[in-house]
């Protein structure tokens, strides 16, 4: 029994000391060294780019919606434009117009933008096109459900014992002269509204027309009781088109001789050269 008692204070002795030689130790340790960091560089090289704080409608001027912002360098496309090459493009850009509707976040283009010495109206249209208004109404639009960059057929409709009309009596007579003409604008909407809900009933079309068919609607106009807008498909657009009224200003063919319309009456007279 003593025996064991030895045996068990020699233990708890032993740890004692092994103890007391820890705590020694580390109380003798000196306190790790803090170093202080410099802020951390950016995992990838940035760049400041020209971009828009906020929409743009399409043909509106840019204003005070343009801002700089970070981009990774590697992400820059060759027509973006940043503070580095053009530190002076917010002052020099903020009068131009959108050529097409323009969305916060986006890096502006050159491309998108109009200068504002130049017509909207003119740098939209296609090169080898001309823009002819067309006088409308809420009755002879689709009740006024067309909009701009819809595609419509123009009707003309006029009385039966006209001259040029083919038939005689009271009555009227109607016949598509154009397929497939693309609206621009209608009065000064250049484009739908938010969204597509709301409809803006206008008084004057603007139709996107090759020079032939500037000439036809010309003469359409005067000849005309009524010219009509019919809406069609979005699926029909790219339907080949292969008849249109050039009657009304080729002379039925006849090289040397244009149509002369007076008062509503058609003849031909000899073209001058």
């Amino acid at each position: 029994m003593a025996a064991s008692r030895l045996i068990i204070g020699g233990v708890a002795l032993g740890a004692a000391i092994a103890a007391g030689y820890v705590a020694k130790n580390m109380a003798s340790t000196s306190p790790l060294e803090v170093v202080a960091e410099g802020p951390q560089q950016p995992a990838m090289a940035l760049s400041e780019v020209l971009v828009l704080a906020a929409d743009v409608p399409m043909g509106q001027p840019v204003g005070d919606q343009l801002q700089w912002e970070s981009w990774p360098s590697n992400s820059i496309s060759a027509g973006f434009i940043t503070r580095e090459s053009e530190s002076d493009a917010v002052d020099k850009l903020k009068s131009s117009v959108a050529r097409v509707t323009l969305y916060a976040g986006e890096p502006v283009r050159r491309t998108k933008l109009i200068g504002d010495d130049k017509s909207f109206m003119s740098a939209i249209l296609p090169s080898g096109k001309r823009a002819i208004a067309t006088q409308i109404s809420a009755d002879t639009s689709a009740g006024g459900f067309i909009l701009p960059n819809d595609f419509v057929d123009v009707i003309m409709t006029r009385r039966a014992g006209q001259a040029g009309s083919g038939a005689s009596g009271d009555g009227f007579i109607t016949e598509t002269i154009l397929k497939n003409i693309r609206v621009l604008a209608i009065d000064q909407t250049i484009q739908e509204d938010e969204e597509g809900k709301k409809v803006k009933v206008g008084e004057t079309a603007t139709l996107e027309l090759t020079p032939q068919q500037a000439e036809i609607i010309t003469v359409a106009q005067q000849m005309a009781d009524r010219l009509t807008l019919a809406l069609r498909s979005i699926t029909d657009t790219q339907e080949k088109v292969t008849y249109e009224a050039d009657y009304l200003v080729s002379g039925n063919g006849r090289r040397g001789t244009v149509r002369l319309v007076k008062a509503g009456e058609v003849s031909e007279v000899g073209a001058r050269k």
